[in-house]
C-alpha cells in the first residue's frame, strides 16, 4: 500500500473475497469462519445476479439463509414479510417472474419450515452445498481470442478449463480437466495449452491485455494446485484441524 499513491486523508474500503473456490463445500471448508466468509460471499454473488441462479434455486437458497440468519422460524420475533424482497431473492428474478411479493414469501417460509433445527452452521453448508452446484458457480471468465480471431470465452474453475462462445456462460465448447493439461504457458497475450495425450492439438487463444494473461495462469496454477491437492490423502495439520472443528461443533451442538 505505501508504494500506491493514495490520498492518506481519505479513508480506505477494502473487500477481501475468496480467489479459490472448492469442489464439495463441505468437505472442503473445514472452519466455520471459513465457511461464514464463503456463504457470505457467494450470497452476495447470487443476489446481485453476478452467479446465474434458476427461480426455484433461490427460493430455497433464501430459505436457508433465513435458517443461517434467524433460526427456526417458530423462534423468529418479527415476520419474514419485514425483510425487503431484494435481500432475499435476486432482483432478475424478481422482475421476471409473474408472482406478487405475497407469492414469494409463501414459497420462503415452506422451504424455512422444513429446515428446523439446523444450526446456523448447517444451514450455511447447506446453502453452499445447493449453490456449488449451480453451473457458474466459482467460474473466473476472460474475453479471449482464438488464432481466428473469434471472440471468446476462458472459464476457470476448480475442475479446470473451459471455452464459451459469449454470451453463452454455461454451454462450454471446449473443456480441460486439470488432470488432462500437461502444460500451459504464456508469451505476452499469447496462451498455448498442451493436453496430456499427445496426439490431442494445443488449443491457443489470446487474452486482451497483459494484466489478464497473468491473472489466468495465477488461477491456473492455483487451482491446479488444489486439484492435485484434494486427491491426496489429507496431511497431518489438515487432519488436526477436522479433529478441531468436529470436536467444536460437537461441543455447540451438546449445548443447543
Amino acid at each position: 500500500l505505501s508504494s500506491i499513491d493514495i490520498r492518506k486523508t481519505s479513508p480506505l474500503l477494502f473487500e477481501f473475497r475468496a480467489k479459490f473456490f472448492p469442489e464439495d463445500a463441505k468437505r472442503e471448508l473445514i472452519q466455520d469462519v471459513t465457511q461464514r466468509l464463503f456463504f457470505l460471499q457467494v450470497k452476495e454473488d447470487i443476489l446481485a445476479g453476478h452467479l446465474a441462479c434458476p427461480s426455484e434455486t433461490a427460493v430455497l437458497l433464501a430459505s436457508y439463509a433465513c435458517q443461517a440468519k434467524f433460526g427456526d422460524i417458530e423462534d423468529k420475533k418479527h415476520s419474514l414479510t419485514s425483510i425487503p424482497l431484494d435481500h432475499l431473492l435476486p432482483a432478475s428474478i424478481l422482475s421476471n417472474h409473474e408472482v406478487d411479493s405475497d407469492g414469494w414469501y409463501k414459497m420462503i417460509e415452506t422451504w424455512y419450515l422444513e429446515h428446523r433445527d439446523q444450526s446456523p452452521q448447517e444451514a450455511m453448508i447447506s446453502y453452499l452445498q445447493l449453490a456449488q452446484d449451480l453451473e457458474t458457480f466459482g467460474v473466473d471468465y476472460f474475453e479471449i481470442r482464438n488464432r481466428r480471431g473469434t471472440d471468446l470465452l476462458l472459464g476457470i474453475d476448480a475442475i479446470g478449463l473451459a471455452v464459451y462462445k459469449p454470451p453463452d456462460k454455461s454451454t462450454a465448447k471446449l473443456g480441460f480437466a486439470w488432470s488432462e493439461i500437461s502444460n500451459i504457458t504464456f508469451s505476452d497475450r499469447k496462451f498455448t495449452i498442451k493436453p496430456m495425450e499427445k496426439k490431442a492439438p494445443d488449443f491457443i487463444f489470446f487474452t486482451t491485455h497483459l494484466k489478464n494473461s497473468k491473472r489466468i495462469l495465477a488461477l491456473c496454477v492455483g487451482n491446479n494446485e488444489l486439484y492435485i491437492r484434494r486427491r491426496q490423502p489429507d496431511s497431518m495439520e489438515v487432519k488436526q484441524m477436522r479433529a478441531q472443528a468436529e470436536e467444536e461443533r460437537a461441543m455447540k451442538s451438546a449445548e443447543r
